[in-house]
């Protein structure tokens, strides 16, 4: 599908009645509930303080497409791109598309794996435990739920949902990371056994699908073998599994753009799994790498100028940004989305 018609196919099914940054895990299980019933809703898992993991299945192909997003409670932008990909899913509009896609495929779909850390809006959950960092201790009810649904679930394909941070661009040319991908390594020598090679596959597909809207702005993250990753483990285990992360576009605090973006990434990614496209390992290589080579805010002085960052902190059902030097390391700061004079904070 060309990318002005699946943009267009995204207007008509956005769902509106969700947008900015917070997504309530209340707000979640009423939309849920309100699907048709070819949506079978169930719940999955509970989480720490008692919460309810929901899961999500839809279709009735053969191929097996699992896809969790959430598991950091603070990357809320894939939980309102499935949102709008569950109404593609039960569109009028799109009956043939979507027909062929259900009766070769099967979805199951954990939209968020960390209610707890949704709530809180924080990266862990309420153990402050990073669930990303849990895949084989297992410590976490949240890793056990994901766990127990892969085995049982066995599928063919995993599609694992994150949002990045600001700082993430293109250092060579000054442009930021609007959306990245990964395929896992299986191993610490990062070679390329058969489920990373077809994970590599989808992710060609993506950037090569996306080139007429954000050329220039798609990368891929470092491949380094962590076993503690889920992604990772999963790959390792034989499974295909993409990390989708959805980044920053400019001027765009809330992430509707990069929502729209995601949600074609989506529907690229499961074209590829069920279609037939001459892609290699080298073309996946190909896409280029991106850096930490962006902060939020140049700060004006006298001196030049000085790198910040926003922290974001819930406040109410909307998330408060704040200008802050941080201590950490998170790269050169050399290019931002915004100047300023004075500091000022914001809320969406």
């Amino acid at each position: 599908m060309k990318i002005s018609m699946l943009l267009e196919v995204f207007s008509k099914c956005k769902e509106n009645t969700i947008s900015g940054r917070f997504i309530s895990p209340q707000y979640l299980e009423e939309f849920l509930y309100k699907l048709p019933d070819d949506f079978e809703v169930k719940t999955a898992g509970i989480s720490v303080q008692n919460r309810p993991i929901f899961s999500v299945r839809i279709g009735t192909g053969k191929l097996k497409i699992l896809l969790w997003s959430q598991m950091h409670g603070n990357e809320s932008t894939t939980t309102k791109s499935l949102l709008d990909f569950f109404n593609f899913l039960q569109s009028k509009t799109y009956q043939m598309e979507v027909s062929e896609l259900l009766e070769r495929c099967t979805f199951l779909v954990l939209p968020m794996l960390n209610p707890d850390g949704s709530f809180l809006w924080t990266r862990t959950n309420a153990n402050d435990v990073d669930l990303n960092r849990d895949a084989q201790k297992l410590s976490q009810p949240e890793s056990k739920t994901l766990r127990s649904i892969f085995d049982t679930f066995m599928p063919d394909y995993c599609f694992n949902l994150h949002g990045q941070r600001t700082i993430y661009g293109f250092e060579d040319t000054g442009k930021p990371s609007i959306l990245s991908f990964l395929a896992p390594s299986a191993s610490a020598d990062r070679d390329y056994p058969l489920s990373r090679k077809r994970a590599s596959y989808l992710i060609t597909h993506i950037y090569r699908s996306l080139q007429d809207e954000l050329a220039g702005h798609i990368g891929l993250y470092d491949d380094g073998f962590n076993r503690n990753c889920v992604g990772d483990t999963f790959q390792e285990a034989g499974v295909p599994t993409v990390l989708f992360e959805a980044g920053h576009f400019p001027d765009d605090y809330a992430r509707e753009n990069t929502r729209k973006y995601v949600f074609c990434s989506l529907i690229y990614a499961v074209e590829a799994a069920i279609g037939e496209f001459n892609y290699s390992v080298e073309d996946y290589e190909a896409i280029p790498k991106h850096s930490k080579c962006y902060c939020d805010v140049h700060l004006k002085l006298k001196e030049g100028q000085m790198p910040m960052y926003f922290l974001e902190t819930k406040d109410g059902d909307t998330i408060r940004f704040d200008p802050i030097v941080l201590a950490e390391d998170l790269g050169t700061g050399k290019f931002s989305y915004r100047e300023m004079n004075t500091l000022t904070s914001f809320k969406i």
